[in-house]
């Protein structure tokens, strides 16, 4: 499986659309506000810039892609007002996958601009948008041409499946039951993608550029702990039910493994220190719960519709991976089956994901 190709979230508008099924992504995203706030202040003061360029790297599609851009400009141009500054122009570029539905982007992009001359009620500095499908495990901009990067639940995705775990037997991801070689193996890859990200972000920011990253990832040291593999070893049970009754060949399942990698604080920051390029300003660890309705604050529905909020939002980021490797005919069944276990589980416990959140300023 390459995973640049296959990997992106549902496109369009449809029911198992990652557009219909980001609320839980949406509330990482509001945790982070003031940070990144305090951060845009701290960058246009210092530097005043005339051209401010801004990069969202994984930005999928749906009514997340724009949020931080829509924030980032609200600020600047309050700063602006504030100091008697002419607003600056700005660009804005959107990066993902090449799977990634950017025709989506592109169409709300008018509306986008209209509503936010309507919430910032003067004139702004001028927009220009430009789409950047890639990887971010590589070059993607020249030399020191970035102001400010965003990257919220993108870097927990690997650049590959680590090699050598085939005898990762009736497991998808990392798991109690997992081999030592394979826990290896996937933090030896978080180890070589975050470097090399690192690594192309310094080349692409200028000195002074803050950089902003929430990963998906877990408070404990333990690679396997349930903060953070808990959710596909759900997934996993599923998949072992179809093999039992022969709907999936056991070979199938034993050769497919979830490229991702949730860090914990601890690895990010060494990562960080080691690859030597940014100045750690701040790390932070949060939760949000599985279920996109209790984020909503909406709890009694939340509590008859959790296992569906969780089941889509599930099926949302992983059906594309999952279709490359066993087929579309079995994805029904699958998160079928995949609903009734989060239903027995979320009914007997409180179930949360972790968030990792770095803020770096690119050294002199």
């Amino acid at each position: 499986m390459k995973v640049a190709e296959v990997l992106h979230m549902n496109g369009g508008m449809g029911e198992t659309s990652y557009a219909n099924n980001s609320l839980v992504q949406q509330h990482v995203i509001s945790l982070t506000k003031s940070i990144r706030e305090e951060a845009i202040m701290s960058l246009y003061r210092s530097k005043h810039p005339r051209s401010l360029a801004i990069a969202d790297l994984g930005c999928a599609s749906g009514p997340n892609t724009l949020l931080v851009v829509s924030e980032f400009i609200k600020v600047v141009e309050k700063l602006c007002r504030n100091l008697n500054h002419e607003s600056p122009e700005y660009k804005v570029f959107l990066n993902d996958l090449p799977g990634n539905d950017f025709n989506n982007i592109f169409r709300s992009l008018d509306n986008f601009k209209e509503r936010l001359r309507g919430e910032i009620e003067s004139e702004i500095g001028p927009c220009y948008f430009s789409g950047v499908p890639g990887s971010f495990y590589s070059r993607i901009f020249p030399n020191q041409s970035l102001h400010f990067v965003h990257s919220s639940y993108g870097l927990q995705w690997l650049s590959k499946v680590p090699e050598n775990v085939n005898n990762n037997k009736g497991n998808i991801y990392m798991a109690s039951t997992s081999p030592s070689n394979v826990l290896t193996a996937y933090y030896n890859q978080f180890q070589k993608d975050f470097s090399l990200f690192l690594k192309c972000r310094a080349e692409e920011l200028v000195e002074g550029g803050r950089m902003i990253l929430t990963f998906l990832g877990r408070k404990s040291d333990n690679m396997f702990s349930k903060e953070c593999c808990y959710i596909w070893e759900l997934m996993a049970m599923a998949l072992n039910d179809m093999v039992f009754q022969g709907i999936i060949k056991e070979e199938q399942l034993d050769s497919f493994n979830i490229p991702q990698y949730t860090p914990s604080p601890s690895e990010v920051k060494l990562e960080v220190m080691k690859e030597g390029s940014f100045a750690i300003d701040q790390l932070n660890v949060s939760e949000v719960s599985w279920n996109s309705l209790e984020c909503e604050s909406q709890m009694s529905e939340s509590h008859v519709d959790g296992a569906y909020n969780v089941t889509q939002l599930m099926r949302a980021v992983a059906e594309p991976l999952l279709v490359s490797h066993f087929g579309e005919n079995i994805i029904e069944e699958l998160f079928n089956r995949y609903k009734k276990i989060l239903t027995d589980r979320m009914s007997k416990e409180k179930t949360k994901f972790v968030n990792v959140t770095i803020l770096l300023t690119r050294k002199p």
